[in-house]
């Protein structure tokens, strides 16, 4: 029963995101073909790996890569290790990494990939062999002009570099380009690890400034402890703003003067999670309706529903997990007034950096964590305006408004090379 409720909001989260990009197209004037071209991965690849476990059984697990559209040029997304990998998600997935691209305007379509399986489950050595596995199964597919994998949930540097030395063994030359979100002694970039959060916050900045709101003494709640909630977290409390509620997977912990943010931090585990280590905690249910200045979604899919779209007391409402609002929560939340700022414009800091990555390993020069900085700010602002300029004079919500310009790119590459 559980694995059909999920496999039906996956569904959702697909046509969802395609309903959003037919109205974009029409918005901009392209023909239906366009959308019957953008609506799927244009290359969806299933594999199975079978696995040798430590206890001596083999495992067969099954893995995806989508390549949604590689007219403006190669794809790029990320891999997880996820029970509730499905199809469906990994082609939503892929879409809104062409979304991201197009919003910052980097020279990429969207990849994503994932393997069903539970890294909480498996040792070192088994999340090692699956790893150097799925990089066997597609490697016909993915290079550093063709497809450039990065970390995604419950996948790491540590990971992608296990990935990046399988590739290398089966290509037989150095290939750092192939993949991204790499340790810095190979080939990794500097700020990469906390991008996607930087990203977040510039982003909460911007909207803040919008609706009046200093930023400082501001109450803020993030859904979610894992690596954009936690960094983003600190960032927060390190710019003055009071951070009153954070959630993992296993519930919820609310102070209205303020958590203590670093003590948080040094006791989450490597998956995320805390608030198992304390009694009194509330539902994430809950922590979403608390009364604040902000709320950040940064865990999964689906958690502004409807249902309690009209209880978010938030001014602004930054997503930072992918798809965390629907669509019908979009035009309430919209109604109300309340600034939305969309996922796949506030958490483009990830994919950002990653292309910073790839740049530096396809030059073989290497910019400080300052430089870095600074181009994600300039990238960030810049996507940032031209969204919230484009809501207003076209008086449409910023997840349209940016659905249209990262479409556009994709959709004017497609039709100069003469495919629709």
């Amino acid at each position: 029963m559980a694995e059909k409720k999920q496999q039906a909001e996956q569904l959702d989260v697909l046509a969802s995101t395609q309903s959003v990009i037919k109205i974009a197209l029409d918005k901009l004037g392209y023909p239906e073909e366009m959308y019957e071209l953008m609506k799927e991965p244009i290359r969806m690849l299933t594999v199975r790996i079978p696995i040798r476990m430590d206890n001596g059984s083999t495992r067969i697990f099954t893995g995806f890569r989508a390549q949604h559209n590689d007219s403006v040029g190669p794809t790029k997304g990320g891999v997880r290790f996820h029970p509730n990998v499905t199809e469906k998600e990994v082609k939503a997935l892929s879409i809104w990494m062409s979304l991201k691209a197009g919003i910052v305007d980097l020279p990429y379509g969207g990849g994503k990939g994932g393997i069903i399986c539970d890294p909480r489950e498996m040792s070192f050595r088994e999340l090692e062999r699956v790893s150097r596995g799925y990089v066997r199964a597609i490697s016909q597919i993915v290079g550093p002009t063709k497809d450039i994998p990065a970390p995604d949930v419950f996948t790491n540097s540590q990971i992608m570099a296990w990935m990046l030395d399988e590739y290398s063994r089966i290509r037989e030359f150095d290939s750092p380009g192939f993949i991204t979100g790499k340790p810095l002694v190979l080939g990794g970039s500097h700020g990469r690890e906390s991008a996607t959060a930087k990203g977040v916050t510039i982003c909460i900045r911007e909207a803040a400034k919008k609706k009046g709101i200093d930023i400082e003494g501001a109450r803020v709640v993030i859904q979610g402890f894992g690596n954009a909630g936690s960094f983003l977290a600190k960032f927060m409390h390190d710019a003055g703003a009071i951070v009153i509620g954070i959630s993992d997977a296993y519930g919820g912990l609310h102070d209205p003067e303020g958590l203590d943010i670093d003590y948080l931090l040094d006791r989450r585990d490597s998956f995320g999670t805390v608030t198992k280590l304390f009694r009194e905690t509330i539902s994430n249910e809950e922590l979403l309706e608390l009364d604040c200045d902000i709320l950040v979604p940064a865990a999964i899919e689906n958690q502004i529903t409807e249902k309690n779209a009209y209880s978010i007391k938030a001014s602004i409402v930054v997503e930072a997990a992918n798809g965390p609002t629907t669509m019908e929560a979009t035009k309430i939340l919209t109604d109300r007034e309340i600034l939305l700022v969309p996922d796949v414009l506030a958490s483009a800091g990830g994919v950002t950096v990653s292309y910073f990555e790839w740049v530096q390993n396809n030059q073989g020069y290497y910019w400080t964590e300052e430089e870095v900085e600074g181009k994600l700010e300039s990238v960030m602002v810049g996507s940032f305006d031209n969204i919230y300029n484009l809501a207003k004079t076209r008086k449409v919500d910023m997840r349209l408004a940016a659905y249209m310009i990262g479409v556009r790119k994709m959709a004017e590459a497609s039709r100069f090379r003469g495919w629709v």
